[in-house]
C-alpha cells in the first residue's frame, strides 16, 4: 500500500463515525479524554501516594497516545499548514503541550492539562454521530456539552491558580461549586479568588458564558421553532396518494415523508 493511500485511509477512520472501525477509534479516544479529566480531578482530593503514582502514570501513556494521533492527523492532512492552525488542531496541540515542555513551567503544564476536555468537541459536533437521531436531541447534547466544558475548564483553572493560597478552593468540587454559581449569577459569596490572576479567569469564564450559551440556546430554539412550522405544513396524506410517497427522512429538518420521484427536500431543499 503506497504511503498516499495508507495516509488517506487513516485520515478516513480518524474522522469517521459510520463504520465500526472508525466508531472504535473515536471512542477509544473519547475514553481516554475523559479519563484524563477524571485523573486531574481525582488528584485536588486527599488521596494516597500510590493512587497519585498510578494516575500520573496513566496521564503519562494518555498524552503519548494523543501525540501519537495528532502528528498521525497532520502526516494525513493534505494541506498542512491549514490544518495547524484549525481550531481542532490547536486545542490537540494545547493538549499535547506537557509532551514537548515537560521541564520547563511545571505550573503553566498543569493549567494546560485542563483544556483537554475540549477535544471531546470534534465528537460532539460531527453530525454523523446523530445521523438516526433526532437533531434537537443533537443541539440540546452540543450546549449542554458547551456549558460543561465551560465550566469544567474554568473550574480547573481557578483551582489551579488559587489552591496554593485560597483555602476556600481545598480541591475541584470547590472551584466547580464556584463556577456554577459564578456563572449562573447566583454568587453566594463564600468562595472568592482573592489573586488577581484568579479574579481575571472569573471575569474571562463569565464572558465565555454570556458570549457562547446564548448563541446555542438560539439554535436550539430556532430548531424547536422550524420542528412545529414543519408539523403545520405536513398533513396526513390521502389514501389515493400515499402511493405516491416514500418514507424518507430529510436530514436537514426531520421531514419524513417525501414525493417518490423527490431529490430534495420540500421543507428546507436539503438533498435527500
Amino acid at each position: 500500500m503506497s504511503d498516499q493511500k495508507l495516509s488517506q485511509k487513516i485520515n478516513f477512520y480518524l474522522d469517521d463515525l459510520a463504520t465500526p472501525v472508525g466508531k472504535l477509534i473515536n471512542m477509544a479516544i473519547a475514553i481516554l479524554v475523559i479519563a484524563s479529566a477524571t485523573s486531574f480531578v481525582a488528584q485536588t482530593f486527599e488521596i494516597s501516594e500510590i493512587t497519585r503514582h498510578r494516575l500520573n502514570l496513566l496521564d503519562d501513556i494518555i498524552l503519548k497516545v494523543f501525540v501519537v494521533e495528532y502528528f498521525l492527523r497532520l502526516w494525513c492532512a493534505e494541506r498542512k499548514l491549514k490544518y495547524l492552525f484549525s481550531l481542532y488542531a490547536l486545542i490537540d496541540l494545547v493538549a499535547i503541550l506537557p509532551f514537548f515542555l515537560g521541564a520547563i513551567d511545571i505550573a503553566f503544564l498543569r493549567l494546560l492539562r485542563w483544556f483537554r476536555i475540549l477535544r471531546l468537541i470534534r465528537l460532539v459536533e460531527s453530525r454523523s454521530l446523530f445521523v438516526n437521531k433526532n437533531e434537537d436531541f443533537a443541539i440540546l447534547l452540543r450546549i449542554l456539552f458547551t456549558l460543561f466544558a465551560i465550566i469544567f475548564v474554568f473550574s480547573g483553572l481557578v483551582f489551579q491558580i488559587e489552591h496554593s493560597t485560597n483555602p476556600k478552593f481545598h480541591n475541584f468540587l470547590d472551584a466547580f461549586y464556584f463556577s456554577v454559581f459564578t456563572m449562573t449569577t447566583v454568587g453566594y459569596g463564600e468562595v472568592m479568588p482573592q489573586s488577581n490572576a484568579g479574579k481575571l479567569t472569573t471575569v474571562i469564564m463569565v464572558l465565555t458564558g454570556i458570549a457562547l450559551i446564548p448563541v446555542q440556546l438560539s439554535e436550539l430554539f430556532k430548531r424547536l421553532i422550524m420542528t412545529a412550522n414543519q408539523g403545520d405544513r405536513v398533513t396526513t396524506p390521502v389514501p389515493d396518494k400515499i402511493t405516491n410517497l416514500q418514507e424518507v427522512t430529510c436530514l436537514g429538518c426531520g421531514l419524513s415523508l417525501h414525493d417518490v420521484d423527490a431529490q430534495f427536500c420540500k421543507v428546507c431543499g436539503t438533498k435527500l
